[in-house]
């Protein structure tokens, strides 16, 4: 076996050589932490991984933007398990075709469950909440989803009650996963 075959199979953590967004080929941690095995996987959509199809579209319009710019995306979001279940993943892309970024790519995907347990969130409050994590203010959150910035203060107000955070720093640390 090959070596970059041999590094590829066995990373620790979930790669995924991507085309168009299906899956072409993936390593045992990608199929270990959604729940089957490799050959399972090839020619899959990866749609199928998205809580739904509007974070499919959604995630897919913010990061083909990025990789126009840079070629490379990063994010940390929902997916979906094979069985359903649903769970923290921080993901990072690398185009292989630059002058067309979702052509031909190889992804990395990192199970945060045992950091980060997933909250019930709806689809405009995970919205809110990544976008806190990234520092925006609610009235630039408000411009980045066309919302009013005292809409967005009501989901972040929802998200503290939630995460049972007194402040927005607080709700940050536990939303990223970082001890308080």
């Amino acid at each position: 076996m090959e070596i970059e075959k041999l590094a590829f199979d066995h990373a620790p953590v979930g790669l995924v050589l991507l085309e168009h967004r299906i899956i072409r080929a993936c390593n045992l941690q990608f199929a270990a932490i959604f729940g089957d095995r490799p050959e399972d996987y090839v020619n899959m959509p990866l749609a199928r991984y998205y809580p739904s199809i509007e974070d499919y579209r959604r995630i897919g319009e913010r990061g083909l933007a990025a990789m126009r710019k840079t070629g490379r995306y990063a994010d940390e979001r929902v997916m979906k398990r094979r069985n359903g279940t649903l769970f923290w993943c921080r993901v990072r892309g690398q185009s292989l075709t630059p002058e067309a970024p979702f052509q031909r790519g190889i992804w990395s995907f990192s199970d945060l469950s045992d950091e980060r347990p997933l909250v019930p969130l709806t689809q405009r409050e995970r919205e809110v909440a990544i976008l806190t994590c990234r520092g925006l203010t609610s009235k630039e959150i408000g411009l980045d989803l066309g919302l009013s910035y005292r809409t967005v203060e009501v989901y972040r107000a929802r998200l503290l009650e939630k995460f049972q955070a007194r402040k927005l720093a607080e709700l940050v640390a536990k939303l990223s996963g970082m001890p308080l």
